[in-house]
């Protein structure tokens, strides 16, 4: 009898401890072992682009098992390329400029992946861009036709040919590829305008526009008129 009494104190109390145990950490006991860290942590607004934008995952929380049946690749996280930092050489600066443009002209030179706003006196503005890739590049003299803040973006027909993946359609917004602002170049397709990965600033990555980044554009946008003169070289 003294036996069996034991026993149940040991059951009872294991069963204690266990329910403690799931209570504390309810979604790691849950978690099937994987190889590696299968599991990447899952943030509470639902991850993707939502969670690229207003912030980043928890620490300490793991997504849930997936359903029997289920495929397990589709609950991996998907690899992702490291976004490089802005390089400190293209960060905007108060430089000399001895070129021959009259003040408020605007310079871009697409080799070394600057722009300047001219303010005469020897002096400039110099900011970091991105210009176009190989077989994209260009060069000219295009005046600002229009400006718009966090401008929608229709792909030309020219660019959905090489891509059809591409949507039709992005209205403005964090996520438009053409950022923050946008200062149109005449009548080409062709524009200055904002962006949110600084690995792009300093490379030769776009269909033949002009990036920068997204404070900048913004400084820029803030300090020329439409009208003004630009020149690509």
């Amino acid at each position: 009898m003294a036996h069996s009494i034991v026993f149940r104190s040991f059951v009872v109390g294991a069963a204690v401890l266990a329910s403690a145990t799931a209570v504390a950490n309810p979604v790691w006991s849950a978690a099937p072992a994987y190889p590696g860290d299968a599991y990447h942590r899952q943030n509470a607004l639902g991850g993707g682009l939502i969670e690229a934008l207003f912030g980043e995952a928890p620490h300490g929380v793991r997504s849930a098992a997936p359903s029997p049946g289920v495929s397990r690749v589709a609950y991996a996280p998907a690899p992702v390329a490291p976004q490089r930092t802005l390089d400190p050489a293209y960060s905007r600066a108060e430089v000399d400029y001895d070129g021959p443009e009259a003040p408020g002209t605007i310079v871009v030179d697409t080799s070394n992946k600057y722009l300047y706003l001219v303010h005469g006196r020897g002096h400039a503005t110099r900011y970091g861009v991105g210009v176009g890739r190989p077989g994209f590049e260009w060069s000219g003299v295009k005046t600002i036709s229009r400006k718009e803040e966090w401008p929608d973006w229709t792909p030309p027909s020219e660019m959905l040919a090489r891509r059809p993946d591409l949507p039709r359609h992005m209205d403005g917004g964090p996520a438009n590829p053409l950022g923050a602002r946008a200062l149109y170049l005449g009548s080409s397709l062709y524009r200055i305008h904002g962006t949110n990965e600084p690995g792009t600033i300093g490379q030769n990555v776009s269909s033949g526009c002009i990036r920068m980044m997204n404070e900048d554009v913004i400084d820029l946008y803030g300090r020329v008129p439409v009208g003004t003169r630009v020149v690509v070289r």
